[in-house]
């Protein structure tokens, strides 16, 4: 963070300095909410949460170094405490002081995206570009939240010159309250989809929630929109920004081609404002193609060459741990056993596009597995949803398909119903009882998807398979 004196962080955040505390000294360290991340000089954030009480951690955080506490109560502890009415709009006020500060030197440029799917990859290929051009600010994993993205964002100083923001969103309104934090330059807008459709109440709303990232652009901002996904093109009359789309329609500014999806990558051509280059990324699946032109588009219009930026993106290893992560065996044995770990994330879009996937990368006379574990936050849209994806694993011609935990059997009853099939769908109720059966059944050759969302806990046993294989 920016060197702030005290008096300024209290002015911004509308708290309380507990008594005795300096309102000149300054402050320039991390800003943490988990008091195992603070070091020396920090900035810890006492948050109430879900399961326990940041308040009940103040103590460890000064331990460690903590150079100010931030919290919603008076603490008894020997560094200054900042006292106001609300941690996470705090949170956000810092990180809009923050940003507004290192903004006014004219350096700073900030990429905004959002979307269903496809968000984590999108950021790490644009941070992958950015970064070559110079001092770059991106978030680690998915920290997209209401906390999670002030903390990132808290991370520019004086030197920064590019900040990429990722933006997720539960409830109408979560993207508003993030752009008023830091209004970008490229809004991005990727798909429009079912992830957390359960919380969101269905399509619509998830759309109204997406869309905010470009009705709440100012008019000199750019709005880079999917324009292969309906809804998402629609929002183009949604927003006084300037409209980039992308995609793989004639029509779209930055366009794929030629796409080709393989176990050592993804390949297309990609097309810009007359000039066409070959793009081979080594991420697995077509639909991050889609990611791809999204980063190159925001480079476009930060004014960096379409060449450095292909370059860049075909450096980037996988889209993320446990996110479509390519692990295979010892590469002298030929027939390995090919593990695709996809199991950090799940929607009835990424899982189909995940098992579309393993059918393109397969080898002729390599068996297909897929190892299937529940979508979290679909509400009422569960059983169909789940029930939908049985039945495309039967139409994609996946050789094998074990179904883990009673949340997903759905799925496993919809494949038996649609290919009665003979043994090729098995029930498994957890993820040990399905490392046993198939470190039992998998043999040489076999291209192994595992895809679930991060609550079913099938992300280790993608991690498991690969040390068999």
């Amino acid at each position: 963070m920016i060197a702030l004196t005290l008096a300024e962080v209290r002015d911004a955040l509308g708290g309380r300095l507990s008594e005795g505390a300096d309102p000149d000294a300054i402050v320039s360290g991390s800003v943490q909410t988990d008091s195992r991340e603070v070091q020396p000089g920090s900035v810890f954030f006492a948050l109430p949460g879900e399961e326990t009480d940041g308040h009940l951690f103040a103590p460890a955080a000064v331990a460690a170094g903590a150079a100010l506490v931030v919290a919603q109560r008076p603490l008894d502890v020997t560094v200054p405490v900042l006292v106001v009415p609300d941690g996470v709009a705090a949170l956000a006020a810092l990180a809009h002081l923050v940003v507004a500060r290192v903004r006014a030197l004219g350096r700073l440029k900030v990429a905004a995206v959002t979307g269903s799917n496809g968000k984590t990859t999108t950021k790490n290929l644009l941070r992958a570009i950015l970064a070559a051009e110079g001092p770059t600010v991106a978030p680690e994993g998915s920290f997209n939240n209401h906390v999670g993205a002030p903390i990132s964002m808290l991370r520019v100083d004086e030197a920064t010159e590019y900040l990429v923001a990722e933006m997720g969103a539960s409830a109408v309104g979560d993207i508003a309250r993030l752009i008023r934090i830091v209004t970008p330059d490229v809004g991005i807008v990727l798909k429009v989809g079912l992830a957390h459709a359960g919380g969101f109440g269905g399509i619509e709303q998830t759309q109204r929630a997406k869309a905010e990232m470009v009705t709440e652009l100012p008019a000199d901002a750019v709005a880079l929109l999917n324009t292969d996904d309906p809804r998402v093109e629609a929002m183009s009359g949604m927003t006084r920004a300037r409209v980039v789309r992308f995609g793989i329609a004639v029509h779209a500014d930055v366009r794929a081609s030629d796409i080709r999806a393989t176990a050592a990558g993804t390949s297309f051509t990609v097309h810009a404002d007359g000039a066409s280059l070959p793009v081979t990324l080594r991420i697995l699946g077509e639909h991050h193609v889609w990611n791809a032109l999204a980063a190159l588009a925001t480079a476009r219009e930060f004014g960096i060459p379409l060449d450095r930026a292909v370059a860049a993106i075909e450096t980037v290893p996988r889209a993320e741990r446990w996110r479509m992560e390519l692990l295979t065996g010892d590469p002298a044995i030929a027939e390995r056993l090919t593990i695709v770990n996809d199991a950090y994330n799940a929607s009835p879009d990424s899982t189909a596009a995940a098992l579309k996937t393993l059918a393109q990368i397969a080898e002729p006379g390599q068996r297909t597995v897929a190892v299937l574990g529940h979508m979290a936050e679909l509400g009422e849209l569960a059983g169909e949803e789940h029930d939908r994806l049985g039945r495309l694993v039967v139409r994609l011609g996946i050789g094998q398909l074990v179904v883990v935990g009673e949340e997903a059997k759905a799925i496993h009853q919809a494949a038996s119903l649609e290919g009665s099939w003979d043994g090729e769908s098995v029930f498994v109720a957890d993820a040990d009882a399905a490392y046993d059966l198939l470190r039992d059944e998998l043999r040489p050759g076999d291209v192994v998807l595992v895809k679930s969302s991060k609550s079913a806990g099938l992300r280790h046993l993608g991690d498991r398979l690969a040390a068999i294989a």
